[in-house]
């Protein structure tokens, strides 16, 4: 089913449809995580991602908890957007030699997921209570929540040593 597929004919359909791409998203940053953790060297962002990782264990979980409060079947459709930015993620990172750059290639590549998933979850969040889905949209603010946050640590961790260590 494409984006603008015939079979979304209602608002219903496409929160499904969106609640299905983002599944589809968080089982695949669970994949490419461990990846990203290895290669990074600095410890703090390895922490960061490590945390991420646990978080999005979770996340994977409060989705499985909306489908059944929704009452539709929990299964992943592709998505061509997270797809694409692991791919080039895992393509830049493979391509970086000074551990420094890789650092910070790594955490940029991190914020274009996490900037990815704030979209997906702000979206479905509004969709959800004007659905009247209040039920729905409670659980998945928290995970908004924990993208958020995630978001700002690697902004500080980026501006605060990895960027200006990367240049020099």
């Amino acid at each position: 089913m494409g984006f603008f597929s015939k079979d979304i004919k209602t608002m219903d359909d496409l929160f499904v449809h969106t609640l299905r791409d983002i599944y589809y998203a968080e089982n695949r940053i669970l994949k490419a995580l461990p990846s990203m953790i290895d290669k990074t060297t600095d410890p703090q962002l390895k922490a960061g991602f490590e945390n991420h990782l646990k978080e999005t264990e979770g996340h994977v979980k409060r989705l499985l908890e909306v489908f059944q409060l929704h009452g539709v079947e929990a299964k992943p459709v592709t998505c061509p957007a997270i797809d694409g930015i692991i791919d080039e993620a895992e393509e830049v990172s493979g391509e970086v030699e000074d551990k420094e750059v890789l650092d910070a290639a790594l955490a940029a590549a991190a914020q274009a997921v996490e900037h990815y998933e704030i979209t997906r979850y702000g979206t479905l969040i509004a969709w959800a209570n004007q659905l009247g889905r209040t039920d729905c949209a409670r659980v998945l603010q928290r995970t908004l929540e924990e993208e958020k946050k995630a978001d700002a640590l690697l902004s500080k961790v980026a501006m605060s040593k990895l960027n200006m260590r990367a240049v020099s």
